[in-house]
């Protein structure tokens, strides 16, 4: 069983010579043409329509459905790493006081045996697989509806998902969907920007876009290494995390003096058209 997991999922000349997404596709739809006549010959036959809407053959064709399905899954996805955050911030906000006490000494620990951190990791990892086990899913997956959102989709996003390519409608409903379609791609487009000027505020910190920014913040990096050098890591440890554990009394409401530096500084946003 180890073995078949640990397989590779194709043939060895995939990896050596892999295929081109030309190719890929090519083949994808010559695959889904001997399948559909070998199926058209069977008892019952089985019309082409069908055999390709259950390869998914249209999969990359657009789907106001699937978006939000797919944007759901990846919040499910990550709803650990959410549900994380959110504990942290109550921890760290001090709604709790036994709570966080227990946490300072739970760093306290950490800190001083760190050789015990990645055990005690993977011991978690192996208590909280036993306990899902309890929760483990008993029968094979079937078609969800609820997870595909076909319980609750529109009627105009279900004729437009049926739609063929090129479109047969009639002009006043394409205009209809060709402006939600707008409305969804300039949210996705803002959101794009967004991050791409982040990053583009990481790369200004070395290129010397902004040079009173550059220049503090070299400064920052060499008081930061004379600092590390003379300082055990466990003690910058220790207080980086009771730091951020701190007493609200002593946090500021206002954002932190790194965020705004962050902030201030240029992207190429202002550059587009």
């Amino acid at each position: 069983m180890l073995h078949i997991y640990l397989r590779p999922l194709l043939p060895r000349m995939h990896y050596l010579y892999p295929l081109s997404i030309g190719q890929l596709d090519m083949l994808r739809h010559q695959a889904m043409q001997i399948v559909s006549a070998r199926l058209g010959r069977a008892e019952p036959p089985l019309r082409k329509d069908v055999v390709e809407y259950m390869l998914d053959v249209d999969s990359h064709m657009w789907s106001m459905r699937r978006s939000k399905a797919n944007f759901l899954r990846i919040i499910g996805a990550f709803n650990g790493l959410i549900t994380a955050v959110k504990w942290l911030n109550h921890v760290c906000s001090w709604k709790s006081p036994t709570l966080t006490v227990v946490i300072h000494f739970v760093l306290l620990i950490v800190v001083l045996f760190p050789q015990m951190v990645l055990p005690n990791f993977f011991l978690l990892l192996f208590l909280i697989g036993i306990w899902q086990y309890r929760w483990r899913p008993r029968q094979p997956p079937y078609m969800d509806t609820k997870l595909s959102l076909a319980d609750a989709i529109h009627p105009d996003e279900l004729g437009e998902e049926c739609d063929t390519f090129p479109t047969t409608q009639p002009p006043n409903i394409v205009k209809i969907r060709y402006d939600r379609l707008r409305s969804v791609a300039g949210r996705v487009q803002m959101v794009v920007g967004d991050l791409a000027a982040q990053g583009e505020r990481l790369q200004s910190l070395l290129t010397w876009r902004d040079p009173r920014a550059t220049a503090l913040f070299l400064m920052f990096c060499l008081i930061i290494s004379a600092v590390l050098f003379v300082t055990p890591m466990r003690i910058v440890a220790l207080l980086s995390g009771f730091y951020m554990l701190r007493h609200p009394s002593l946090r500021q409401e206002l954002p932190s003096a790194f965020f705004n530096f962050f902030r201030r500084l240029p992207s190429k946003s202002d550059s587009l058209l």
